[in-house]
């Protein structure tokens, strides 16, 4: 496997070879410091100062050389658009025509500028990555914030091709004016119609271009990140036409109501679960282990099913729903044959069908690069959407009737619905998927030429360019390959064991996964234990807690917004990270019975304080969690979504486990024993956070 300094070099376009960030300069140069720092001869203070400027002589050489090629494609556009006005009073089509290939030429040059933009941005991450990395100091954050909001920021030219927007936007108007003349009669401006498709495939490469060097966080990208479905920082140039032979949108549609469907399957029984353990003859804190028992199931399911997606989506697909008709099956007959194993067996089987580590890999490896993130924020929304729906069904589900022996009341018609919604689930994926073709997957780095730089630009990359620092094996093979300019190609190969999965993972990324875990815990601990208590304290009914439930998932999706779209551009994420954790943990504080009697203000606020802050945290965990994770866990069985999911799906197993264990002691102390492991929790995490980021910066 060819090394990123190798790589850079053979991605250069010759002739502008001078005029590219110098890598193996700066990466010598870092040797040197801390070789200078190690022997005493050299303060770290003279090592910032010198370090800065030389990044500034090297943003400065390409920002200069920018506007100089953006100046001649301006000059280049003016005199296209001097044929073209002589155009209006006599329209020929073979000069029409003419015209468009010239605009097309001077759109593979703009390709070549963009690529060129794009590979010095990378490179500028890698190097002060590399820095970051080698001295401990939170050297990024203060350079990019120092240059990026100066009056006379010239790194503002490489992350956000101020001026290229307009070269691109001219380009994009006159191609779009030439089209409609060539139909004949059409005198609309691309300003009239915006969403009028583009037909010149030279716009959507650059449009593409252009989408792969924004760097501003918005919902879609927030939602995306959340879903943790990892991008390699450096995919094949060809990926994008074999992501276009794989996709299928029905295909698409259907791993994404598998996930709604499941999330609904999830939580339509949290309402009824203590209530339907009583009427088999067990505690109500059994709800505990009924509603944890999907989750055991689940942590053996996806492996499996991260496993069998190397080889097929259909086949797990099909599987997952059949397994899911036949426990929501027993489900619902454990009330008449009166057996809590029945129900147990059930859950159980729920949770052997779970498949969204299949949705993870079928997005992450068959939906093209351009349309990714939106797939990735649908996959998020369909899990908030199954959240809050399950609960509110369960709400609307209070009938009681008998067919038969068969009985249909609050309790076993969750079980019968979602037995129904499997089934035509099932029926519409036999006649609608279409599997993808699994093709052995080879690494290549091709050498380009200028041409073949136009080309990969073209099928190319898509991937944000200010991402945090990777994990540290990946850096010590980055390191050798510094060396080397070689790394062996194992060093990037996907792992083959949970074991090598747990070795690749840095510190930072270990408090990333215990974040999840924390925050997972305290929401299964409210969510699950929500009807016990709510039933003990306040006598709420089945239907009030299921639309207590309903309220705290519709919250998700506005949440996400709030801080996608808002306060993620005003704050850094580990700011909001760790403001997040504290306010996770005023939320477990508030929920303590301390005060007799418990109050319901005092319980809704508290929870959905919680509920919340956990989401928020959520949010940007998983954001800085798909960031700092190596790059070998972007793709294989042992992936980081796999990672994620066992830690998320652990805690929600060990919250439904203490809630059953604490049923062993009085109802009135359910609440405070349950909550006392989520304060611990917390506050070691908190500890954690604060302890590596500290020592890392």
């Amino acid at each position: 496997m060819v090394a990123f300094g190798k790589k850079l070099k053979d991605r250069q376009i010759q002739e502008w070879q001078e005029y590219y960030i110098n890598y193996k300069l700066m990466k010598k140069r870092v040797r040197q410091y801390a070789q200078q720092i190690q022997l005493g001869t050299l303060d770290r203070r003279h090592v910032l100062k010198d370090f800065s400027r030389m990044l500034d002589n090297q943003i400065e050489k390409i920002v200069l050389f920018l506007l100089e090629q953006q100046g001649l494609l301006a000059s280049r556009i003016a005199k296209l658009g001097e044929q073209r006005d002589a155009l209006q009073d006599e329209p020929e089509i073979s000069k029409i025509v003419e015209l468009r290939e010239g605009y097309s030429a001077l759109g593979q040059d703009l390709l070549k500028l963009l690529f060129f933009v794009e590979i010095n941005a990378i490179g500028l991450r890698k190097i002060l990555k590399k820095f970051d990395k080698r001295f401990g100091y939170r050297f990024t954050d203060y350079y990019v914030k120092t240059r990026a909001n100066h009056p006379y920021s010239q790194l503002q030219q490489v992350f956000k091709h101020v001026g290229l927007g307009a070269v691109v936007g001219a380009l994009s108007r006159n191609l779009h004016d030439l089209q409609d003349r060539q139909r004949q009669g059409s005198y609309l401006s691309i300003y009239d119609q915006p969403s009028l498709p583009l037909q010149d495939p030279i716009v959507d490469s650059i449009n593409a271009a252009v989408d792969r060097l924004t760097n501003s966080t918005n919902f879609l990208n927030f939602l995306g990140q959340h879903a943790l479905i990892m991008q390699e920082e450096l995919p094949s140039p060809t990926e994008e036409h074999v992501d276009d032979q794989r996709y299928h949108f029905m295909s698409l549609l259907l791993n994404l109501a598998n996930t709604f469907l499941y999330m609904v399957n999830t939580y339509i029984i949290v309402p009824t679960a203590d209530d339907y353990s009583m009427s088999l003859g067990a505690a109500p804190t059994v709800c505990g282990i009924v509603i944890g028992a999907m989750a055991v199931a689940q942590v053996f399911s996806s492996v499996y099913f991260s496993a069998w997606s190397n080889k097929s989506y259909f086949r797990p697909l099909v599987f997952s729903s059949i397994v899911l008709f036949l426990g929501n099956i027993l489900y619902a007959l454990a009330y008449d044959v009166n057996s809590i194993w029945i129900l147990l067996i059930g859950r159980l089987l729920c949770g052997f069908g779970s498949a969204r580590a299949v949705n993870r890999r079928y997005i992450s490896d068959c939906v093209p690069l351009k349309i990714r993130m939106q797939a990735s924020a649908g996959f998020v929304s369909a899990s908030a959407l199954g959240m809050a729906c399950g609960p509110a069904l369960a709400g609307i589900l209070q009938i009681n009737f008998k067919i038969s022996k068969l009985t249909f009341n609050q309790n076993t018609l969750p079980g019968w619905v979602m037995a129904v919604a499997w089934l035509v689930y099932l029926i519409w994926l036999w006649i609608t998927f279409k599997e993808p073709c699994h093709e052995a997957e080879e690494d290549h780095t091709p050498q380009l030429s200028n041409d073949e730089a136009n080309n990969a630009l073209e099928k190319g990359l898509k991937q944000p360019l200010l991402i945090s620092s990777e994990n540290k094996v990946s850096e010590d093979a980055d390191q050798d390959c510094d060396d080397s300019e070689e790394a062996p190609e194992e060093s990037r190969q996907p792992v083959n064991s949970i074991v090598m999965a747990y070795r690749l993972l840095t510190p930072s990324v270990k408090v990333q996964l215990l974040i999840y875990f924390m925050l997972k815990y305290a929401m299964e601990i409210l969510l699950s234990e929500s009807s016990v208590i709510t039933t003990y304290y306040f006598n709420w009914s089945t239907s009030t807690v299921a639309v207590f439930l309903a309220c705290l998932g519709l919250t998700v999706l506005p949440v996400n917004i709030v801080v996608g779209s808002y306060i993620s551009n005003m704050f850094q994420d580990r700011q909001i990270l760790l403001v997040s954790e504290i306010m996770v943990l005023i939320g477990v504080l508030l929920s303590f019975q301390v005060f007799i009697p418990y109050s319901e203000p005092q319980y809704i606020c508290s929870g959905l304080l919680l509920f919340v802050s956990a989401e928020v945290l959520e949010g940007v965990n998983l954001s800085l969690l798909s960031r700092v994770m190596s790059s070998r866990l972007s793709r294989g069985t042992y992936n980081g979504g796999l990672l994620s999911t066992e830690a998320g799906t652990l805690a929600r197993v060990v919250a439904d486990a203490t809630i059953t264990l604490a049923g062993y002691v009085h109802r009135s102390m359910l609440l405070n024993v349950t909550l006392l492991p989520s304060l611990f929790i917390c506050i070691t995490s908190i500890l954690a956070t604060c302890f590596t980021y500290n020592s890392l910066y």
